[in-house]
């Protein structure tokens, strides 16, 4: 039975700990999808909207193959705070869902259901 708590107590640090820097790695791939305009800033739009509703976003995982370390390793830092499922990102940034809708029209970016 220890062994279980101990194990639930480690859970709970790991989610505590990744909350931050994941808050801030998520609002700087948000921001350069909004101040930034290339071919590699659309990956990290469609990573943002991806993680903003995965089902109408779907992501290939390679994506994290053509881009600059520093934006993967932003990329990863949400991915393990979004593993813990403590919030969902877009709720730790100011204003982060109405941001996200408007990154989706500024991209063209469009659900698999064409919405």
């Amino acid at each position: 039975m220890n062994d279980y708590l101990d194990q639930q107590n480690e859970w709970a640090r790991r989610a505590d700990s990744v909350q931050a820097p994941a808050a801030q790695a998520y609002s700087r791939l948000l921001t350069l999808t909004e101040q930034r305009d290339s071919g590699q800033i659309l990956r990290v739009a469609q990573f943002v909207a991806a993680t903003y509703n995965g089902t109408a976003f779907p992501l290939d995982p390679f994506i994290l193959r053509t881009l600059d370390v520093d934006i993967s390793d932003d990329m990863l830092l949400c991915l393990d705070a979004l593993r813990w499922g403590r919030a969902d990102l877009h709720s730790l940034v100011p204003d982060g869902a109405r941001r996200i809708e408007a990154m989706c029209t500024k991209w063209g970016l469009k659900s698999d259901d064409g919405k």
